[in-house]
């Protein structure tokens, strides 16, 4: 099974030189309140970055993985 990274990484296409391949990070990060003060960070995203020339897109990960809201708690809950 290819995860979500791989896939962007070989699918990704650079906008700006048209160079295929991407290298992909993903980043968490809390919000602001309590949130900040107990180091959840429900806020997930990855950065697929060209190869070529180093062009960056960000994508919300929540939204490339389609998870509800539940998912999304235990894993604020949970950290993975």
């Amino acid at each position: 099974m290819t995860t979500i990274e791989s896939q962007l990484a070989d699918a990704f296409r650079c906008p700006k030189c048209s160079h295929q391949g991407a290298h992909v990070e993903k980043l968490a990060m809390s919000g602001t309140g309590i949130s900040r003060l107990l180091e959840i960070q429900a806020y997930r995203y990855l950065f697929a970055s060209c190869n070529h020339c180093g062009y960056t897109e960000i994508y919300n990960l929540t939204t490339l993985q389609g998870k509800d809201d539940l998912g999304t708690l235990l894993e604020v809950l949970f950290a993975d």
